[in-house]
């Protein structure tokens, strides 16, 4: 039998496969340090964010809530923010007007990418000032 560290590992590594990162994720000090012979996982705390993108990764939501994507029939680039009706709901990077898109004409968006959306708005931002 594998010990509760390794599990938590494991967890952890799960968790980072779809993208959710639980900061305070650990072993139970109390229990893990008790005769108990299984020690609680600790699951710690996490921001409303974390918490969507998690459960739509236990939905099977692909992509997840919070994933960044390309919709690839005009290149814009936006955020998840949800699934209804077989579509999937994008919002522009920085913010704005949201946008329903079908699964199948999604693409991968490299970080640089999401980045470079990100300065494109502050940029924007900055001439209108």
């Amino acid at each position: 039998m594998r010990s509760t560290e390794e599990i938590v590992e494991s967890l952890r590594a799960a968790l980072n496969g779809v993208g959710v990162v639980l900061p305070s994720l650990c072993v139970d000090p109390v229990t893990g340090a008790s005769d108990e012979p299984f020690a609680l996982v600790d699951l710690g705390r996490c921001n409303v964010r974390t918490a969507e993108h998690l459960a739509s990764a236990l939905r099977g939501e692909t992509p997840p809530v919070g994933a960044y994507v390309e919709d690839v029939r005009d290149g814009r680039v936006g955020e998840v923010t949800g699934h209804v009706g077989g579509r999937v709901q994008l919002r522009p990077v920085c913010g704005g007007r949201e946008w329903d898109c079908p699964p199948e004409s999604l693409g991968e968006v490299p970080p640089k990418e999401v980045l470079r959306e990100r300065v494109r708005r502050v940029n924007q931002e900055s001439r209108l000032l």
